[in-house]
């Protein structure tokens, strides 16, 4: 069989512990045999950032800003638990934070839904996909461990000379304290790329915060996403979708009395922890498809869950693990499937939804990993091995 051909390489990323093993299954068994894979590879794993001082990553952004798509598998951000485990020099911050700084991104995530899995919240018939700001607030803050009584201040030095402070509070004892920001530019940013993906999708958007709290800061969001829409309100309009802003507290109330069909953009913190609460109950984080798009049209697909760690310790004592790819798997479909948008190569677009579609018909052929058994209705599952799944798709996709 002639293997499908490739223009411009997709930059691939490469990751930790099980995720790491995963990706080679996956490329040995799904991929190689039917694609002449071009990638410029960068190794993410925890010990190569170590041994690069990270730069490796910082390496792994430009290229994606050089080439315009990324796979990448799922890695490692340390705590002071892998300090020690790995030796490390320094607690190296998390990867995919670097990225979507340099890339000004914002990261889309949607589930993968199946007939015999319904999700936990039964008025959900659509899925429901997360646009997390993947800039600044607490993933960019600094903070500072209080020892003693004194006054905490905010205050900004302007390059014109002005100076503004407030006092943020005067403590009596020890305590904690955080700074954190954002900029007009990348929630503007943030903006423009919700607004278009909706448009792409033809979905309506919904966008929360918290400014009757926050009024300057969640405010600010506020006012720059009005302004935004206004450049899209009539293709809105054409669309027959539309912008909606709520309150954060009041859209997760709305969101679960939804049929979902609709984006829901969020800020930073609030996107990390609703997509893992979407993901969950629509079924499995090994279930979600996550793209990071930058305003200037760069594309970085990965799965949006963690790096197994649990079945990692297991796979080094030589236990057999039923983890789930299907995550990591869309990662490279859906990268595959822009490369071939952007480069015009009909036959890597099909290859991408054809992949897709034989892991569908994996699934609901009741072939599974564990995670999945106990979720599926009027199916009977039959749960496999990591290799032993990727096999079954493997089986089906070269019959299509």
């Amino acid at each position: 069989m002639k293997k499908i051909q490739m223009i411009t390489p997709l930059v691939e990323m490469d990751g930790d512990e099980m995720t790491r093993i995963l990706w080679k299954m996956i490329k040995d068994e799904l991929i190689i045999p039917f694609v002449d894979l071009k990638t410029e590879y960068y190794d993410l794993g925890l010990v190569h950032r170590d041994e690069t001082a990270d730069q490796v990553t910082v390496d792994s952004a430009n290229a994606t800003k050089k080439y315009g798509v990324a796979v990448k598998c799922a890695t490692i951000t340390p705590n002071a638990k892998r300090m020690t485990e790995y030796n490390l020099h320094q607690m190296w911050k998390s990867p995919n934070g670097t990225i979507r700084s340099m890339l000004d991104g914002t990261v889309f995530r949607t589930p993968i839904t199946i007939p015999s899995i319904s999700p936990a919240v039964k008025f959900w018939k659509k899925p429901i996909t997360i646009a997390r700001h993947a800039y600044g607030d607490v993933y960019k803050s600094v903070d500072i461990r209080v020892e003693e009584p004194g006054v905490a201040k905010l205050v900004f030095e302007g390059e014109s000379g002005k100076r503004e402070e407030q006092i943020v509070h005067t403590f009596k004892g020890p305590g904690v304290l955080q700074g954190m920001h954002n900029t007009d530019a990348s929630i503007r940013s943030f903006a423009h790329a919700c607004f278009k993906y909706a448009l792409d999708l033809k979905q309506s958007i919904w966008f929360a915060t918290k400014d009757t709290i926050a009024k300057k800061y969640d405010g600010r969001f506020r006012e720059i996403f009005e302004e935004v829409f206004a450049e899209y309100k009539d293709a809105f309009a054409a669309a027959g979708i539309e912008y909606f802003y709520t309150l954060i507290d009041d859209a997760v109330a709305r969101v679960m009395r939804s049929e979902g069909g609709f984006i829901w953009a969020c800020k930073n913190y609030d996107g990390d922890v609703m997509s893992d609460m979407i993901s969950t109950a629509f079924g499995s984080l090994a279930m979600m498809t996550s793209v990071l798009v930058s305003p200037d049209g760069k594309y970085e697909y990965e799965a949006a869950h963690g790096t197994v760690t649990r079945h990692y310790y297991k796979h080094l004592q030589g236990e057999e693990t039923s983890t789930n790819p299907i995550a990591t798997i869309f990662a490279w479909s859906g990268a595959f499937r822009k490369r071939g948008e952007l480069d015009n190569l009909p036959e890597l677009v099909n290859y991408a939804d054809q992949l897709e579609a034989a892991c569908f018909d994996t699934l609901n052929e009741g072939i599974v990993t564990k995670d999945l058994a106990n979720l599926m209705e009027g199916v009977t599952p039959q749960v496999k091995n990591s290799a032993d799944f990727i096999a079954a798709i493997r089986e089906r996709l070269e019959k299509r």
